[in-house]
């Protein structure tokens, strides 16, 4: 798959930011922060918690920008993976202060202490995964690979992509199926 006029931009733009150009910064989020939102609200629902999660994943973004690799994933795969896991971490961390008081107070501060910021082990180890990700999604056909990926990054139903795509649903839930299995395996030695 080659890259897209919008992929080329938002590569150039990760090159600067990772130089520590803000105005860079802020013409990545003028041109990826609608999608990138989208993905927030799927996962939280909520447009405050949707906006907190991506001002931590540009924050994120800011300083992670050096480890993208062009080569590896496209642009807005690799920011909405970054927007996925912010906006999980907010769901957790948003449950997590609805525990019952009789909770342990040991599970209690171990929560509250926990640090928002991932480590350089983190890092390095969700950059393993990305890379990972990738190599797996390089190792499915093209439609598999496509209606995986819309059905992950836009959050599609099964009959929405169907539709986008102008398949028979069958096929569609077929691809996604044979494509996940797939994907399972490969990824299996880095869960």
């Amino acid at each position: 798959m080659s890259p897209t006029d919008t992929d080329h931009q938002l590569m150039a733009l990760l090159d600067r930011v990772a130089t520590g150009d803000e105005i860079a910064l802020k013409a990545l989020y003028d041109l990826a922060s609608s999608k990138l939102y989208g993905v927030a609200m799927r996962v939280l629902g909520k447009a405050e918690w949707a906006e907190d999660a991506l001002q931590d994943s540009f924050l994120y973004i800011w300083r992670a920008a050096a480890d993208y690799r062009a080569s590896l994933s496209p642009p807005m795969a690799w920011m909405g993976l970054i927007v996925r896991s912010r906006a999980l971490d907010l769901r957790r961390r948003q449950q997590a202060e609805r525990i019952p008081q009789t909770q342990e107070l040991d599970e209690v501060l171990a929560d509250q202490l926990a640090s928002d910021d991932p480590g350089p082990q983190h890092t390095h180890l969700a950059g393993q995964q990305a890379q990972a990700l990738h190599h797996c999604l390089r190792q499915l056909e093209h439609k598999q690979r496509e209606v995986v990926t819309l059905a992950y990054l836009q959050d599609l139903s099964h009959s929405e992509l169907a539709e986008q795509l102008r398949l028979p649903l069958g096929t569609v839930k077929s691809w996604i199926r044979r494509g996940l299995d797939k994907l399972r395996g490969c990824m299996a030695p880095f869960a």
